[in-house]
């Protein structure tokens, strides 16, 4: 005969909340709702039809080769989302994933051009090198804030210029780009060998990047560390409060540094599948703001791994399915770009209201369970 236990009940009952998880994802829906409603007036005011123009994005993002499209740039946002969102769990406000991913691909495609061992031993060579390059450049603020009190928004918005210029002085002819030839203007690395290449996986849509499962591999190691180990409950921990986690003995300096230096690590990676999977060499043509999208997939998808997955999907989604607009219907590209930033600036908005209702449900059930207790006790107090 077996009995149910209360306490695991409850505790079943805690983490499966349905209202919880409906406020959870309330602020990320209203968000993209609020984002849609605002282009869709812009798009109304200058004479375009927004639910046309929707449509057209709908059924590219949907077919196959748009599908294989999104997945390939939902694994380069999704790197991103993880780097930015590892130093938000601490409270680290990592603005400089921009400058660690340059210099991190700069320098894996520079040791990949160098370098020609077996894929086996290559391609971990440029993940490494990437990762520390993007390590490196991070700690520089995470000394700063630990030994000078200097805040890392101000320091990582400094290094990313100075990382921009570090590039500019690297990549040059005779450096980290190869002597001036021919008659192109464009100034690259020379050609990572061939065995730097990752491999792909072909479908009905296209060449689908095999980079995808490392993306996987990151958001498993990341939910890993955060829920299953010590130091992922000191970071949550120091990332709540300093004070209280350095009175039960946590290291925080040590914590401050440690978690700026993995958020940079990963920031190292983002370039690594457009390196390793489509362009070949790092140029001057390499694409711009990744760390500042990723900032973005993290803030969407509340800085959690499954959360960074969908949020991740739809910024790649509106990317691809929004180079069909000028080509359907003569729609401003740009739309894309504005949908994107209003969903950003909706989903702080979102969160703050989902968190004011929240905290009065909170009260309102504290005040019920109460009441309830009091109704109780005197009820008892009667029939005595």
């Amino acid at each position: 005969m077996t009995t149910e236990n209360p306490a695991a009940k409850a505790s079943f009952k805690d983490r499966f909340d349905g209202e919880r998880i409906l406020l959870a994802l309330a602020a990320p829906v209203l968000a993209v709702l609020l984002s849609a409603v605002i282009c869709g007036v812009l798009l109304a005011i200058s004479g375009k039809d927004p639910f046309n123009a929707f449509q057209v994005m709908w059924d590219y993002g949907t077919a196959s080769d748009g599908q294989v499209l999104t997945l390939n740039r939902a694994t380069t946002y999704y790197v991103a989302g993880c780097a930015a969102a590892f130093g938000f769990r601490m409270n680290l406000f990592n603005i400089g994933v921009e400058g660690q991913y340059r210099l991190g691909m700069l320098f894996a495609a520079y040791v990949g051009s160098q370098v020609d061992l077996p894929s086996v031993l290559q391609i971990p060579l440029l993940l490494i090198t990437a990762m520390l390059v993007g390590g490196l450049w991070a700690s520089i603020a995470a000394l700063l804030k630990v030994y000078r009190g200097v805040s890392e928004v101000i320091s990582t918005i400094m290094l990313n210029a100075i990382a921009t210029a570090v590039v500019g002085l690297l990549l040059v002819p005779g450096v980290f780009a190869p002597a001036k030839g021919g008659s192109s203007n464009a100034i690259n690395t020379a050609p990572v060998s061939q065995s730097s290449h990752f491999f792909t996986i072909p479908t009905a849509g296209g060449d689908l990047y095999g980079f995808i499962f490392v993306a996987i591999a990151i958001g498993v190691l990341f939910h890993f560390t955060l829920s299953r180990t010590r130091f992922g409950f000191d970071l949550r921990a120091t990332g709540r409060s300093e004070t209280a986690a350095k009175a039960s003995g946590v290291n925080v300096k040590r914590m401050i540094i440690t978690s700026m230096v993995v958020s940079g690590a990963l920031a190292g990676m983002i370039g690594l599948p457009e390196l390793l999977q489509h362009s070949y060499y790092f140029g001057q043509s390499v694409q711009l703001n990744l760390g500042f999208i990723g900032i973005s997939v993290a803030l969407l998808g509340r800085n959690t791994p499954i959360g960074i997955v969908f949020s991740a999907l739809l910024f790649a989604f509106l990317d691809v399915a929004g180079t069909r607009l000028p080509l359907r219907g003569d729609y401003p590209q740009e739309i894309v770009a504005v949908m994107q930033g209003t969903i950003v600036i909706c989903v702080v908005v979102a969160y703050e209201l989902v968190r004011r209702y929240g905290l009065k449900r909170q009260q309102q059930k504290v005040g019920a369970e109460l009441a309830a207790q009091a109704a109780a006790a005197a009820k008892k107090e009667v029939s005595a």
